[in-house]
């Protein structure tokens, strides 16, 4: 260890109080077929084999130490090798988060960087050959350790792989964007460093890994080192040559530049930086100077640490990981019951979406209802169907597949369906009359726990429940459509409902792997409610005179995945004029009913574009149907009038209790609305800009919960 890196991590320990200390152990083996004497370094941070093992400052030192002991061994000629490995099951998945959140000042951010990159860079000057063994989780800093090695295998056991930086607000800032481009390719990288990262961090497969070129071979889980080691062994006798394709530093590189531009134009339309400074550092590698690229990471690194974009990002990890898993306001899990059958009142294609997933998560039976048996039988065969596709991806076995079928049924007399159910719910047409008739049914023929639970999306349930005989036992359960994609679920608490009915709709939540957050019973609960308020000022907006291009693009700014009117299509205007309808009904006053979104729904219109040139253009039929005004706004109005809007709403909701805090405002969105990860939601960007003072005299978060700390 150098004494400057030595002096770096020193300082920067301070800096992380509660680091999970990560250990490097050296152990020394004979190789097979008379190789030589091996070193191999163990990550592991002692605690159990689901814990993942991170990366602080003590933990870089003491890696540095283990590597101070090999590279004395290797100049002495007394091993052939060093290989880093983790422990069982986990590699090792980055920096440790929890202290970088912590950091004030750019030049601890920097010496984060430069340790890291001080430690990790050794491995690549060591007098013998480097190997990484990635056999399990690695992620971040654990790809990147592996990257400074010659050589590296991968476990087919690997559950996620990925360099998932940008995804969080940050760049891989240890040797990710100046090593993957030299190694597979620029094009590659980009795949990996961008797109798969603005992808909600989609992750590789360990088979991917293998054929992106970023491990020369693969092996079976169960064996996994020592056939590592056998192939170590064969690379260093010589049986076995790695060769690698020549990387491409020509127009490709460019073009792959560009391609991740495009990628991140599309993504967060240059409303977060960190796409852009990775791209910056991928277009300077081209040239193959290392240092050059450790350098602009570091600098990169230290820079998106210290901005709000990536303490967002931080915010919206735990709020994902932590706050997600402890749902606040739930009651005692104790009090929960059992659910042993589930009933589905309807078969359309939202009740036979509700059928699948209970049927999958529960592994229970699960029985449909409706006014048809042809209703009842497409439903049924919809899940039977789904249930083929799991099997033909080989999901699922073909057992399983035969016990979930035999476990979904449909019948027309709710007596016959639910006399012995513990759980019914509801997912018909979205009209008060009809849902308190189907309750009123279900109650009569159901047992007297049994849970009476309703997909609405607006509408009151207690209001739902007020004719009942024991509406104690009614609860919201609003998912969002696709219900098997978007992680959230609204679980809304009637004015009567107790709490052991509540307390096991959360346990049937977390079975169905669902993120559960309590709502209180107002109108449209969480997530319809802000998108309504923010679609509607858009809408009043192109109503008044504004065009709609100039409408759509203002709110780029916010990095949402799709435009507004574009969202708008995905849930159906019909849809969108019934709860602003709805809304308006409740809140007159700042809710409107855009006629020109009743005149699309009155035409039959699926959405405001047309897709004919392969992008969404104004359908000039919709085109002919608007009537606006003469008030045009200029795109920083829009933005400013529709933050406004959104800010006000929010502050209502927490004045009224909605929910218990603002972090859960932004968990909904984030899970129920794909809201930008990178924003942390959106009360954080209120707060960043201004808009939360302004509009509420306050901001909704405290300095340092998703800001730099004070």
């Amino acid at each position: 260890m150098s004494t400057s890196t030595a002096e770096l991590l020193k300082g920067a320990a301070e800096l992380f109080p509660d680091e999970v200390v990560t250990q490097a152990h050296v152990r020394h083996l004979d190789l097979p077929a008379g190789a030589g004497r091996f070193a191999l370094v163990t990550l592991d941070n002692g605690l159990d084999h689901t814990k993942p093992t991170t990366f602080g400052p003590q933990s870089l030192a003491n890696l540095d130490k283990a590597i101070d002991q090999v590279e004395k061994e290797a100049a002495e000629g007394s091993i052939v090798g060093v290989g880093v490995t983790g422990k069982p099951f986990i590699f090792a998945v980055g920096a440790d988060l929890k202290g970088v959140e912590l950091l004030k000042q750019h030049a601890d951010a920097v010496a984060i960087g430069k340790g890291g990159h001080d430690v990790f860079k050794r491995l690549a000057t060591l007098a013998v050959p480097t190997f990484a063994y990635y056999n399990g989780a690695a992620m971040g800093g654990g790809v990147e350790v592996g990257l400074h090695c010659a050589y590296r295998t991968v476990s087919k056991a690997v559950p996620a792989f990925s360099l998932p930086e940008v995804f969080l607000g940050l760049v891989p800032g240890w040797g990710g964007c100046t090593l993957l481009p030299n190694l597979i390719g620029a094009d590659r990288a980009v795949s990996v460093i961008i797109e798969n990262s603005l992808n909600q961090n989609r992750q590789l497969k360990a088979k991917q890994v293998l054929e992106l070129g970023i491990a020369d071979a693969l092996f079976e889980g169960a064996d996994f080192l020592e056939q590592s080691l056998a192939w170590t062994a064969s690379v260093l006798n010589g049986d076995t040559e790695v060769s690698r394709p020549e990387v491409d530093r020509g127009a490709a590189w460019d073009e792959a530049v560009a391609r991740g531009r495009a990628i991140a134009d599309s993504k967060v339309h240059g409303a977060a930086p960190a796409a852009y400074r990775a791209l910056d550092i991928i277009a300077a590698a081209k040239d193959g100077d290392l240092q050059a690229g450790y350098d602009a990471e570091d600098t990169a690194l230290a820079d998106l640490i210290m901005s709000g974009e990536l303490r967002s990002g931080l915010y919206a990890f735990n709020l994902v990981n932590k706050r997600a898993k402890r749902p606040a306001g739930a009651p005692d899990k104790s009090l929960a019951r059992p659910v042993s059958k589930v009933g589905v009142v309807g078969a359309g294609l939202m009740a036979s979406q509700l059928a699948l997933l209970f049927l999958r998560r529960l592994e229970v039976p699960v029985v449909l209802t409706d006014i048809d048996q042809a209703r009842i039988d497409k439903g049924v065969g919809y899940v039977h169907a789904e249930i083929d596709k799991l099997l033909g991806k080989g999901r699922i076995n073909q057992d399983k597949a035969n016990r979930l079928k035999g476990l979904v049924s449909g019948v027309l007399d709710k007596a016959e369906g639910f006399a012995d159910a513990d759980f019914v719910i509801e997912a018909v047409f979205e009209e008060m009359g009809v849902k308190q008739q189907v309750f009123a049914e279900v109650e009569a023929v159901a047992p007297a726990h049994a849970i009476l639970a309703t997909n609405t999306s607006s509408l009151s349930v207690s209001e739902m429940a007020s004719k009942l005989k024991h509406p104690e036992r009614v609860v919201g359960f609003h998912f969002f459509n696709p219900v098997a994609v978007l992680p959230l679920l609204e679980i809304v608490r009637g004015e009567q409902t107790d709490d052991a009915s509540l307390a096991t709709a959360f346990g049937v939540a977390k079975k169905l792997k669902k993120t559960a957050v309590l709502v209180k019973d107002a109108p449209a609960f969480v997530v319809n409610r802000i998108l309504t308020r923010f679609m509607g000022e858009i809408q009043n907006i192109i109503d008044e005179g504004t065009p709609v291009a100039t409408a759509e693009k203002a709110v780029e700014p916010l990095g949402l995945p799709m435009s507004p009117l574009v969202l708008l299509e995905l849930v159906g205007p019909a849809i969108g004029l019934h709860v602003s309808e709805t809304l308006h009904g409740a809140f007159p006053d700042r809710f409107t009913v855009s006629p020109n979104l009743k005149a699309v729904v009155e035409a039959g219109k699926r959405g405001f574009y047309v897709y004919d040139s392969g992008k969404p253009e104004l359908d000039p039929e919709v085109a002919a149907l608007l009537k606006q005004g003469d008030t045009v706004l200029t795109e920083e109005q829009v933005l400013e009038r529709v933050t406004g809007a959104v800010a006000q709403e929010i502050g209502l909701m927490l004045d009224e209790g909605v929910v218990a805090e603002a972090q859960d405002i932004d968990l909904c969105l984030i899970t129920g609305a794909g809201w930008p990860f990178h924003l942390g939601g959106i009360t954080p960007y209120l707060d960043r800009a201004g808009v939360a003072e302004r509009v509420n005299g306050k901001p909704f978060l405290a300095p340092g919960v998703a800001s730099v700390p004070a």
